[in-house]
């Protein structure tokens, strides 16, 4: 990852519009999604804890918010199971470790995975104040992030976490400079090391999402957890040309390694989700995760390091 902040900042300046979006535009994913901490895992969520990260680029020296887009869960896009119960809490994290610490990288919310300082925190139950409406967490100097001169600026990292109750709360963020508007911060990106998120119900819609392969990986390890009966996740890079990936059942992870070319060092591969054409599969929720041969998490920043990988039947895996 040595020149990971130069391609970042090239790459975000052409995107810095659908960049500050998570899920992105061009991941054609509709939300992100967390249940309540009293949940059943066979509803798609393995444990109840989301983490994302988003850089803030040295230039900016305006304060920044991080918006939540339907916060609450009891509405009209949130996935109920009996009555509404869930409460939701999301924090946010910046100074020293709060990226940089293992344990924030990790797939498991254990350890010192709340690392950095606390710089605010909401919990939210059912308010119909907040259903389809934004919530604004911040201002936050620019300075109050950690800095990380691979990856161009200074981090925050804001964890929504189930607390209690047994509902699914879907939402998405935004980065903004801000408060009242979706006003995009130049050069902003958001990225994470464990994605949960639901499909559009669309059969037709196919999302992806797209990990960062750095150049001491030479072999990948992809887990995907309650596909469903939904149709095929495959992977594409430079190198790789629609492999299908393992898919999971209900309440269940699927594992499959592949290896990774010198070509495909020090740039993103496309993970591409189909849905299922014969059967209408609705509210699919999934985990996604990714890792190298060492087990060390890789992430998925949510426009492609590097744009996204085209293939190139030149390049042969051995």
């Amino acid at each position: 990852m040595k020149y990971l902040w130069i391609i970042l900042n090239i790459l975000i300046t052409a995107h810095q519009v659908f960049s500050q979006a998570a899920p992105a535009v061009d991941e054609n994913i509709p939300y992100l999604m967390t249940f309540g901490g009293n949940s059943s895992t066979s509803w798609g969520d393995d444990d109840f804890c989301q983490i994302f990260f988003c850089v803030i680029p040295s230039s900016q020296k305006d304060p920044v918010y991080i918006r939540v887009y339907d916060p609450d869960t009891g509405g009209e896009l949130d996935e109920l199971k009996g009555d509404f119960n869930t409460t939701i809490n999301y924090s946010v994290y910046g100074g020293k470790s709060c990226w940089s610490d293992t344990s924030a990288q990790s797939i498991h919310p254990t350890g010192n995975y709340k690392s950095g300082i606390l710089l605010s925190s909401r919990s939210f139950g059912t308010d119909l104040k907040f259903d389809k409406k934004w919530y604004s967490f911040g201002p936050f100097n620019p300075s109050e992030g950690e800095y990380a001169e691979k990856l161009g600026g200074r981090v925050f990292k804001i964890i929504a976490r189930g607390i209690s109750g047994d509902d699914g709360n879907i939402y998405k963020y935004f980065l903004s400079t801000s408060a009242t508007e979706n006003v995009p911060v130049e050069g902003g990106n958001f990225f994470t090391y464990k994605y949960h998120f639901r499909l559009s119900d669309n059969q037709n819609h196919v999302c992806q999402i797209y990990p960062y392969v750095d150049d001491k990986t030479i072999s990948i390890e992809i887990s995907n957890f309650d596909w469903d009966n939904d149709e095929l996740i495959r992977i594409f890079s430079v190198a790789k040309n629609g492999l299908l990936c393992d898919v999971s059942g209900e309440n269940d992870w699927k594992v499959k390694q592949f290896p990774i070319v010198s070509a495909e060092k020090n740039s993103s591969i496309e993970i591409q989700f189909t849905k299922n054409q014969k059967t209408q599969v609705k509210n699919n929720n999934v985990v996604v995760a990714v890792r190298n041969q060492y087990g060390i998490s890789l992430p998925f920043f949510v426009i492609p390091i590097g744009g996204v990988p085209v293939y190139s039947p030149k390049i042969r895996m051995k």
